[in-house]
């Protein structure tokens, strides 16, 4: 094991964009759907319900912490309708699957989308029974990453020490309460839609392009 992470006993994941490749494409689909459900909702056209999605994911950490704050969208319709998607762009992963289950500790997922779509994801990459628990955003109260909320819910219900955690994330900014709380932190730099938006260097530790590739490196005890 890299002595870098050697300390780490519990090993936190996001989902999308991390454990699949952000080119898949895959949030492609989902974001499509977001993009038609707010000219649904606000009356925009698609040029203009596109410019008002992104604007909400940026100011608000999500697409649908936007639409309850200014429509007062039901979450579940909302997370339901989205994530009503076909996964055939999402091929099993036998190295990722190989490089979790080789991991000293606990494996989490942490997620601003729902678990049952985070369930089908998983089964699909061919990792669904590796993790030891999951975080939506049903259970944070609807309050996304990077809100501090989600992270000490996480933190409290698997009793999980901030100083012995990792957090993997393709967002940048959702590193930075992982960090304040002590884990350490990995940024999967992979082409993510405004993955390096209002990142603070200062909040990551460690930066990458591939987690299956990660793994294998540091479990063969490289720190290179």
């Amino acid at each position: 094991m890299d002595p870098r992470f050697a300390h780490v006993d519990d090993w936190i994941f996001d989902l999308d964009n991390t454990l699949y490749p952000a080119s898949t494409r895959l949030f492609d689909l989902i974001d499509a759907r977001m993009t038609a459900y707010v000219e649904r909702v606000t009356g925009h056209e698609p040029v203009e319900a596109r410019r008002v999605q992104k604007g909400y994911f940026r100011d608000h950490g999500t697409t649908l912490a936007g639409l309850m704050k200014h429509h007062d969208v039901d979450p579940k319709h909302f997370l339901d309708d989205v994530h009503a998607i076909a996964l055939d762009r999402v091929a099993p992963d036998e190295q990722l699957a190989r490089g979790l289950a080789a991991l000293p500790g606990r494996q989490f997922v942490f997620t601003n989308g729902d678990a049952e779509y985070a369930g089908r994801v998983l089964r699909a990459i061919g990792i669904g029974d590796q993790f030891h628990g999951l975080v939506d955003i049903h259970a944070c109260d609807y309050l996304p990453k990077p809100d501090a909320h989600g992270y000490r819910l996480l933190v409290d219900r698997f009793d999980i020490d901030p100083a012995r955690a990792v957090l993997v994330e393709d967002m940048a900014k959702n590193l930075r309460p992982a960090k304040a709380l002590g884990m350490t932190t990995v940024w999967v730099d992979n082409g993510s839609d405004h993955g390096d938006h209002d990142a603070d260097p200062a909040a990551i530790d460690h930066v990458i392009s591939d987690v299956g590739d990660w793994l294998q490196t540091i479990l063969q005890g490289s720190n290179q």
